[in-house]
């Protein structure tokens, strides 16, 4: 049996245009399911439903034998344990520094501000502004990255920006660009020597419908 780790939402759906061109289609949509295992069209193949955040954990200690997590979730993971054959060019966004639309954040830099960012990618924002030698005091949230300046909690964030939209309705303003996030395939290393052939198919034909850039 091969376990597939997918998480809900545009990942889930983003996939599922590869799964199909490695013969295997999903036979329970998981919005209209409380099933947290789904069968498929390949007996030998099963998808299990994690958080986002967990599917790596899934993978590396091996409750899943492969899986699709966003470079964000891998970068806060770690990565430890993983072998991470293919950037599958799917969930495009990008991770960006974001500020009220009247701060001056250029100002706050030059002068050597201590700033007060909050995100839940703590590790991805520390690393970025050690880079550009700001000082910071990271503050982790789970979510509503948006409140967090228009309350005075911070003075900036660092998020997964797609459109912009959300920022533009709560008066936010994208000031750096950090990387740019798509989601990668993963995969168990012990499962890759076990089940070497059957992984290593699923592998190539995602490999062959990965959407050209």
């Amino acid at each position: 049996m091969i376990t597939l780790a997918l998480s809900k939402g545009r990942i889930f759906e983003e996939t599922l245009p590869l799964l199909k061109a490695a013969g295997i289609e999903v036979l329970e949509d998981p919005e209209k399911s409380r099933k947290l295992i789904i069968g498929t069209t390949r007996p030998d193949v099963r998808v299990v439903l994690v958080r986002a955040t967990d599917v790596p954990t899934y993978v590396q200690y091996g409750g899943a034998d492969l899986g699709v997590a966003g470079k964000d979730v891998l970068l806060e993971h770690g990565g430890q344990g993983l072998y991470q054959p293919l950037d599958l060019r799917i969930a495009k966004c990008r991770m960006s520094v974001a500020v009220r639309d009247d701060f001056d954040y250029d100002k706050a830099v030059k002068q050597g501000s201590r700033l007060r960012v909050a995100t839940k990618y703590t590790s991805c924002a520390r690393d970025h502004f050690a880079d550009k030698g700001v000082h910071v005091d990271v503050i982790k949230l789970y979510g509503s990255m948006e409140l967090a300046p228009l309350t005075g909690l911070a003075d900036a964030i660092v998020d997964l920006v797609s459109t912009g939209s959300t920022l533009k309705a709560n008066h936010l303003v994208e000031v750096e660009h950090i990387m740019q996030i798509s989601a990668r395939l993963v995969v168990n290393q012990a499962a890759l020597k076990v089940k070497r052939e059957s992984i290593r198919q699923i592998i190539d034909a995602f490999a062959s419908a990965i959407p050209a850039e």
